[in-house]
C-alpha cells in the first residue's frame, strides 16, 4: 500500500479506496480462526462431555486471554519500529504463527485418547483455547491500531465499516464451513467424546485462510515510519518520556470511560449467544438435548448458518454505515441494539427454524453497530500517540463483562431452570440496556485532518 503524502504537521491525509482497502481486508482471514473456534466452542466442549452448567468456564478464558493481551500489545507495539515490517506488523506475523498451531490441535482433542468427559480431555481443550485467544488477541490488534494511526477522522466511520464488512464475510465463511462440509458427505456424527470430522476440516481450512490472509497484509500495508507518524500526529517523535498504564489512564478523553460502561452492557450478554446457542436451537426445534445425537449436531450446522446469516446482515448494514457521521452516528447504534436486542428474544422463544432466521437478522443489525460504531467514537477522540495502548485497554471494557458474564452464568443458569433460551433472553435485555446507555457518550474530536484527498 503506497502511503499518501503528509502535507502539514498534525494532518493525516485522506486515503483513497484501494489504500482502505488493503489496510482492511486481511482482517477477513483473522476472523475466519476467531470465528471457526467462537463458533464451535459449545459444541466441541459438550462434545467432549462438558457438563452443560459449567461451560461458562471455558468462555472465561477468551476475554481474559483479551483482557491481558490487547493493552501489553498495544503498548509494545506503540514503541516498536523495525524496518521492512513496521511497529504493528511484527505482532501479527507472531500471532498468526501461534493461531496455526492451536488450530490444529483444538478440533483434534478428543481424538487424544484421553476418554469421554475426563478432566484431562477437558483441560487439554481449555488450555488450547486460551492459546487460540492469547494469538487471535494479537493478530487482531495491528488490524485495529492501523486505523487510528493513518486514517483521518472524516473517513474513520469507512475505515472501521470496512474492517468490519471483511471480518464478517471471514465469519459467513467459518460458519458455514461444517455446513456446506456435511452437504458434501463429510461425516457431522462421530464416536462419542470425539468431534465430527466436519468440524475437524473447518479448523483446517480456517488456518489455511489465515495464513494466506497474513502474507497478503505484510505485503501491502506500509506503515508509517515512528517520525511520520509524529508528524502526521503533531507530537515529538524522540520524546523519551516513560509512561505507565495508569499514568496514559490518566490521561485518557472522558470518552473512554463513557463508551467503557456501555461496551459492559452490551459485552455482557454477548458470551451467551456463543455458549447457549447451538443448546437452545437443538432443545426449541428438534427436542433434544444430547450432544452426541445426530439432532443436536444438526442443530449444532444450523447454528453456524444463523451466525453466517447474522455475518451477511451486518456486511450490508455496515455499508450503510460507512455514511455515518456525528449527528446520525449514536441514532445508528441505538436502534441497531435494540433490534439486536429483540432478535435474542425471538431466537430465545421460536421453536421454528423461520423464527431463529428472523432473529439473527436482527442480532446482525446490532453486532455490526456494536463492533464498529464505538471504536469509531473512541479512535475520533485520540491523540496517535498512545492509540495502541487505548485500543488495548479500551478491549478491557468488552472483556471484563464477558468474564463476569462467565462466572455470573454458574448462578444464573440454575436459577433460570437451566434453560438455554432463558439465557439468550438475558443477552437480548443485555443488548438493549446497553443500546440505551449510548446517549451518556458525548463525542469528542481532539484531531485535526486534512480534507483534502490525495491525487
Amino acid at each position: 500500500m503506497l502511503r499518501s503524502t503528509v502535507q502539514k504537521r498534525g494532518q493525516l491525509p485522506m486515503l483513497s479506496s484501494m489504500q482502505l482497502f488493503l489496510m482492511t481486508f486481511g482482517y477477513a482471514g483473522v476472523q475466519v480462526a476467531f470465528s471457526v473456534q467462537t463458533g464451535n466452542m459449545g459444541r466441541i466442549f459438550q462434545t467432549l462431555g462438558s457438563d452443560p452448567t459449567k461451560l461458562g468456564f471455558f468462555f472465561i478464558l477468551p476475554p481474559l486471554a483479551g483482557m491481558i493481551t490487547q493493552p501489553v500489545i498495544g503498548l509494545l507495539s506503540d514503541k516498536t519500529w523495525i524496518p521492512k515490517l513496521g511497529r504493528r506488523m511484527p505482532y501479527l506475523i507472531g500471532g498468526c504463527l501461534v493461531s496455526l498451531i492451536v488450530l490444529l490441535l483444538l478440533p483434534n482433542t478428543g481424538s487424544f485418547g484421553f476418554g469421554y468427559g475426563s478432566m484431562t480431555a477437558l483441560w487439554f481443550g481449555a488450555v488450547t483455547v486460551l492459546f487460540m485467544d492469547l494469538s487471535a488477541n494479537v493478530s487482531m490488534q495491528p488490524f485495529k491500531m492501523i486505523i487510528p494511526d493513518m486514517v483521518n477522522a472524516a473517513q474513520t466511520d469507512r475505515a472501521w465499516s470496512l474492517q468490519n464488512i471483511w471480518g464478517s464475510l471471514g465469519g459467513v465463511i467459518a460458519f458455514v464451513f461444517p455446513f456446506i462440509l456435511t452437504s458434501m458427505g463429510v461425516a457431522n456424527t462421530a464416536a462419542r467424546g470425539v468431534v465430527p470430522d466436519s468440524v475437524k476440516i473447518s479448523f483446517y481450512v480456517a488456518a489455511a485462510i489465515l495464513l494466506l490472509s497474513t502474507i497478503f497484509t505484510i505485503m501491502n500495508v506500509k506503515e508509517y515510519d515512528p517520525e511520520t507518524l509524529a508528524y502526521c500526529h503533531g507530537y515529538q517523535a524522540n520524546d523519551k518520556v516513560r509512561e505507565s498504564f495508569g499514568d496514559i489512564l490518566r490521561h485518557a478523553p472522558k470518552v473512554f470511560w463513557t463508551l467503557g460502561l456501555v461496551e459492559f452492557f452490551v459485552w455482557f450478554g454477548i458470551p451467551y449467544m456463543w455458549t447457549y446457542s447451538t443448546g437452545a436451537l437443538s432443545e426449541n426445534i428438534w427436542g433434544v438435548s444430547d450432544p452426541a445425537s445426530a439432532g443436536y449436531q444438526a442443530a449444532g450446522n444450523w447454528f453456524g448458518i444463523l451466525q453466517a446469516v447474522y455475518s451477511i446482515v451486518a456486511i450490508i448494514v455496515g455499508i450503510a454505515f460507512q455514511r455515518l457521521n456525528n449527528r446520525t452516528r449514536k441514532m445508528a447504534y441505538f436502534l441497531s441494539l435494540i433490534a439486536g436486542g429483540i432478535g435474542f428474544m425471538v431466537v430465545a422463544y421460536g421453536h421454528t427454524h423461520a423464527s431463529s432466521l428472523i432473529g439473527f437478522v436482527l442480532i446482525g443489525i446490532g453486532w455490526i453497530a456494536l463492533i464498529s460504531i464505538p471504536f469509531t467514537i473512541l479512535t475520533n477522540a485520540l491523540d496517535g500517540k498512545h492509540d495502541g495502548v487505548y485500543l488495548g485497554l479500551f478491549n478491557c471494557f468488552i472483556c471484563i463483562p464477558q468474564i463476569v458474564a462467565s462466572v455470573a452464568s454458574f448462578v444464573i443458569f440454575p436459577a433460570v431452570g437451566k434453560s438455554m433460551a432463558h439465557m439468550l433472553a438475558i443477552a437480548g435485555i443485555f443488548l438493549i440496556i446497553g443500546g440505551c446507555l449510548i446517549w451518556i457518550v458525548k463525542e469528542e474530536k481532539t484531531q485535526v485532518y486534512t480534507t483534502k484527498k490525495e491525487k
